[in-house]
């Protein structure tokens, strides 16, 4: 026992030597503030590799702290005291992360219990534990990989610099090998890979999804854009949402007119070019009679091309189906990917698409034309954002906008939120005197006593729950105007901003926002979108009670295609 007890002596004093006390601490820490809640619930997996993250995060910041410590030559302990005082820093870090872990579940709770979701009974601490071990692991091991670059690159240049000077080239160098490998062949690939792996699914054709024979009908043998060119976003767009007979079971007023809506949708392999593809857009629109209707709207898709049913088939139940809807596809990736990787995707598309139609519109008379409205979601919002210049516009504007969930990246939209009035929350903001923008949530919102609409008419529908609108880069450093009281009320009051970690579930959020209940999240309801585009487009003969008989008919429709899943 005694030579057993001197090798376990030795061993643990070898070991506690490669450990960083700050790293430790710091990882610690970070590992427990990643366990509280965020913005929405997280699976064990994405848990795991959040946790894992931030543990490798803390540990990283930790040993860099202690070399700077060593670097700026402050005094250090001795290599006794240091193992003692590592030793007791590791026991009591393991005793505070088990601490955490048992809580973890109770945190997760506060939010899946906002969002009407059962509660969870655990957080399987042990399986979340080895994912998270695993992800710092090979974090870890990566840190230390470019620890040895960096000192086989300074060890290079001591021998033309001076000590200090060669060390600063050899970060500079490490991290510009690092970036090429990273952005040029690790990113470079897998987007190229799963752009490709998006386009072979936009291109299955669904047995649900028949041609349609109707000539109107884009796609049709009429038409002049060919079906299977449409893709699958584009078929199930123009396939789904309400036909005549539809609208007309709905409508209580039999002398009400009641028209077919008009959808229009162009692919990406409708043609070769983004011009061709808007120019297709503007002649179809044409020869289906779309300028012939009283409501036109431009509708910029998301990254994979889908218009949410949600959203455009409640405006055409408003307008009776006088409404007619065109969309050109500029991608095939989800939209929190092009976000993160290319905010840019789709910008030329989506410009080109309302420079065409909006000249033609405005080449017809003023009282004969349709009213022009913009509607996107998330990256949608985005780029429908950028479609219109306002100098271009001002002199005859378009009569509105609604945009759903905007992206962190949409400058206007940010630029809105941080001059809004002072007496009012960054998650609704109220802009001015609300007579151009207004900003809506589940709660409303749209209502502002004693003020009425201008000409121009913009709604951004948000809710706080949505990471993809409120995800901040600078939550790194500070916290979020977002989370200051008072809170909105689908945010948990459990939720705490932490540098570094915040920023981290900010992120994971991202990843799991479009599975979220609908309600929260980014997954936006129809109720509340109806209550947006009545604002928008103010639709005639609407009695608050036929209001409400239509929010509850979208519940009961969207509620069955959900079990049908």
């Amino acid at each position: 026992m005694g030579a057993l007890g001197t090798w376990l002596a030795e061993a643990s004093g070898r070991f506690a030597a490669t450990l960083s006390t700050p790293g430790l601490l710091l990882a610690t820490l970070f590992f427990a503030a990643s366990l509280t809640p965020s913005l929405l619930p997280r699976p064990l997996g994405l848990q795991g590799i959040l946790s894992g993250v931030s543990l490798a995060a803390g540990y990283g910041l930790g040993v860099f702290g202690r070399w700077l410590w060593g670097y700026l030559e402050l005094p250090v302990p001795g290599p006794r005291t240091h193992r003692i005082v590592t030793l007791t820093a590791a026991a009591l870090c393991l005793a505070t992360a088990l601490l955490f872990l048992r809580q973890a579940a109770e945190w997760q709770n506060s939010v899946r219990l906002l969002m009407e979701l059962d509660p969870a009974d655990t957080a399987h601490p042990f399986r979340l534990g080895i994912v998270a071990a695993l992800v710092a692991g090979g974090l870890l091991t990566v840190g230390r990989f470019f620890g040895l670059v960096f000192g086989l690159l300074a060890g290079w240049f001591s021998s033309h610099l001076p000590r200090r000077v060669a060390n600063v080239a050899g970060v500079v160098a490490a991290v510009a090998l690092f970036w090429v490998v990273l952005d040029g062949v690790l990113f470079q690939r897998a987007f190229r890979g799963l752009d490709a792996s998006f386009q072979q699914v936009d291109a299955l054709v669904e047995p649900q999804f028949e041609r349609p024979t109707a000539p109107l009908r884009t796609g049709s043998s009429s038409s002049l854009l060919d079906w299977d060119d449409l893709g699958r976003r584009g078929r199930e767009f123009v396939a789904s949402g309400p036909n005549r007979e539809a609208l007309m079971d709905f409508v209580e007023d039999d002398e009400a007119p009641v028209l077919d809506p008009i959808r229009v949708y162009v692919g990406l392999n409708s043609a070769e070019t983004i011009q061709e593809r808007v120019r297709l857009a503007l002649e179809e629109l044409k020869r289906v009679g779309a300028f012939d209707r009283s409501t036109l709207v431009i509708a910029t898709p998301t990254g994979t091309g889908w218009l949410d049913p949600k959203a455009l088939d409640p405006l055409e139940y408003l307008h009776r189906g006088d409404v007619a809807t065109v969309a050109v596809q500029y991608s095939y990736l989800a939209s929190w990917l092009s976000l993160l990787v290319e905010p840019e995707y789709g910008d030329a598309t989506v410009r080109a698409l309302f420079s065409e139609v909006y000249s033609h519109w405005t080449d017809l008379p003023e009282e004969e034309r349709p009213n022009l409205y913009l509607y996107g979601l998330s990256l949608g919002a985005l780029n429908s954002e950028r479609s219109a210049d306002l100098f271009d516009v001002i002199g005859d504007p378009f009569q509105g906008a609604l945009w759903a969930g905007p992206p962190f990246r949409s400058t206007t939209w940010r630029t809105i939120t941080d001059e809004r009035e002072p007496n009012s929350p960054a998650w609704l903001p109220r802009f001015r005197d609300g007579s151009v923008v207004r900003f809506a949530n589940q709660e409303g919102g749209l209502e502002i006593p004693g003020v009425e609409w201008g000409p121009l008419r913009i709604v951004y529908l948000q809710y706080a729950s949505d990471p993809i609108t409120f995800f901040e880069g600078r939550a790194l450093f500070r916290q979020p105007g977002w989370m200051e009281e008072p809170r909105a009320p689908d945010v948990s009051p459990e939720l705490r901003w932490y540098p570094v970690v915040t920023v981290l579930q900010l992120a994971v959020d991202i990843v799991t926002a479009d599975v979220a209940p609908v309600g929260y999240g980014h997954v936006y309801a129809p109720d509340d979108y109806i209550d947006a585009w009545i604002a928008v487009t103010n639709p005639p003969d609407w009695s608050p009670e036929q209001v409400e008989r239509l929010k509850e008919h979208f519940k009961e429709h969207f509620q069955d295609d959900e079990e049908e899943e």
